[in-house]
């Protein structure tokens, strides 16, 4: 366990917002945790729990105690000739985890190639990208109450996922410290190819390698990277509207955008909303809108993340202005 004073979080959050902390403390096993909790229960109301700050959008110094996960390792629960599930350490960098299960041939996961953020981040966004969410995959979420410094395990069930969700962002949001996951992976699976950019690959020369390849191609070509210029990736999530809203819109708008998800459900890209009110490629020199995909907005300067908040709100005013519909962020805004 590693602890530090006033901190700064600038290389703590992609944004790259510069505001301090309280006080950071780093642990590299369960023990740890419970051992702290134990030693120091005036804390636990102070808590916020930070992966790799790649959801995250800092808009003032946190003047709590943040906890970090450190924990690491992949250990092999169980294996037979079809499946593997793995046991990982939340503090693993998801990339990294990714890459070693497509070098070992392990399939499920390889469609969310070069997403940010750490394995313990995972469940709690429900990370999904290409035609692939993670809940399809997690078998168990362990860790801590903090309310109670007691170990609790999650089946798939218990974690309550939905799109970008989970009971651990919302209900047992800074209440629970994720220390690991438990994915099932196969030994063999058919590609997920759904996603447009991906059906014209050929699938007959296709392995798992060459499709994370193709996968990290096309996220660098439609992402900025977060070291070159703050972001975390898409802000807001795309808003699901019922039929009766989907006739009205296409009644006024001749080129509205949707897909259906489920009955009388449909999801409308954020995206082209955000760029139907004019906001693509905005910039005052310190904050703006990504020129190459409207859902993601970028710090090119600034050092309070306050400017990008109150970007935020300007383009949901106008979406809602023009749509009548709400966007709801992705991001983590403290």
């Amino acid at each position: 366990m590693t602890e530090e004073k006033n901190i700064s979080l600038e290389k703590m959050n992609s944004f790259r917002v510069i505001h301090m902390a309280k006080k950071l403390i780093s642990f590299e096993s369960k023990d740890e945790v419970i051992s702290y909790l134990k030693n120091n229960k005036s804390e636990i109301d102070d808590i916020l729990i930070l992966g790799e700050g790649s959801n995250t959008l800092f808009t003032k110094d946190y003047n709590g105690i943040i906890f970090q996960s450190n924990i690491k390792g992949i250990e092999i629960i169980k294996e037979d000739n079809e499946s593997i599930t793995l046991k990982v350490g939340s503090g693993e960098n998801w990339d990294d985890f990714v890459d070693f299960c497509v070098n070992s041939e392990y399939y499920g996961i390889e469609n969310l190639s070069l997403i940010p953020g750490s394995v313990g981040a995972a469940p709690i966004q429900n990370i999904g990208a290409y035609g692939v969410e993670i809940n399809d995959y997690v078998v168990r979420v362990s860790g801590v109450d903090l309310s109670t410094n007691t170990l609790v395990e999650f089946s798939n069930k218990d974690c309550e996922f939905s799109y970008r969700d989970s009971v651990f962002k919302k209900k047992l949001r800074n209440k629970f410290f994720i220390t690991s996951v438990e994915f099932k992976l196969y030994k063999k699976l058919p590609f997920n190819l759904s996603y447009s950019d991906l059906e014209k690959l050929n699938t007959s020369e296709l392995t798992i390698s060459k499709l994370r390849e193709e996968i990290i191609k096309i996220r660098t070509r439609k992402l900025p990277d977060p070291k070159s210029k703050g972001n975390a990736g898409s802000f807001f999530k795309n808003p699901e509207i019922d039929e009766n809203k989907l006739k009205n819109l296409i009644s006024r708008h001749k080129d509205f955008k949707y897909f259906k998800i489920k009955d009388k459900k449909y999801k409308v890209p954020a995206a082209w909303l955000i760029e139907k009110s004019g906001w693509k490629g905005y910039n005052d020199g310190f904050v703006g809108v990504f020129e190459h995909h409207a859902l993601v907005l970028v710090n090119h300067k600034s050092e309070d993340g306050n400017d990008i908040h109150i970007l935020s709100k300007s383009i949901k005013d106008d979406v809602r202005k023009k749509f009548d519909i709400i966007l709801e962020e992705e991001v983590n805004i403290i």
